[in-house]
């Protein structure tokens, strides 16, 4: 058995789960999320958790057992507390400012980007060079993160552009003066 498919998801305190024709619906503090489960998996609702079980033992079945374990936690998890990851801009003059639901950000560019996400997705900038995507989706956060990553990657030879917190960027050395 898959190990992560195995394990149970526990179901926390104000926290309703319902299925209904191949699709789980998780309701909690923070919204509401669904998810179409493969019909070849079943999810078992017990007193105050998930179970996730398969009838197959080949390959590509295990391999839906723990992903779709994987998807429940994740619903549980965001519709309690949500999910969050922090981009930092390294950069002269490089800086993000959010008007309402867009961002703007000056990457050096001749011109201001501006970022629209999508609902259900928010975006702050608690000082120029810091933006927090948080949101209940996970795949939904890590995407905005990443379209916004994408605008200006980090370089590896100063280091500037936007990166996630904690990042390590390999560096480079450079070109060498003089040789003959």
């Amino acid at each position: 058995m898959s190990r992560i498919g195995r394990l149970p998801v526990p179901i926390l305190k104000g926290v309703q789960v319902e299925q209904t024709d191949g699709t789980l619906k998780v309701k909690g503090p923070k919204g509401e999320l669904t998810l179409a489960v493969h019909p070849d998996l079943k999810v078992v609702l017990e007193d105050e958790q998930v179970r996730v079980e398969r009838f197959s033992d080949e390959k590509d079945y295990r391999a839906l057992h723990g992903l779709t374990r994987a998807l429940i936690a994740n619903m549980v998890h965001g519709v309690t507390s949500g999910f969050s990851k922090t981009l930092e801009i390294v950069g002269v003059g490089y800086k993000a400012d959010a008007k309402g639901k867009a961002v703007t950000l000056n990457l050096g560019y001749s011109h201001q980007i501006s970022y629209q996400p999508a609902a259900g997705i928010k975006v702050e900038c608690p000082n120029p060079t810091t933006i927090v995507v948080s949101g209940m989706d996970k795949q939904q956060v890590g995407q905005a993160a990443a379209e916004l990553r994408s605008f200006r990657p980090p370089e590896p030879y100063k280091g500037k552009g936007i990166r996630y917190q904690g990042e390590h960027i390999r560096r480079k050395a450079g070109k060498t003066a003089g040789g003959a």
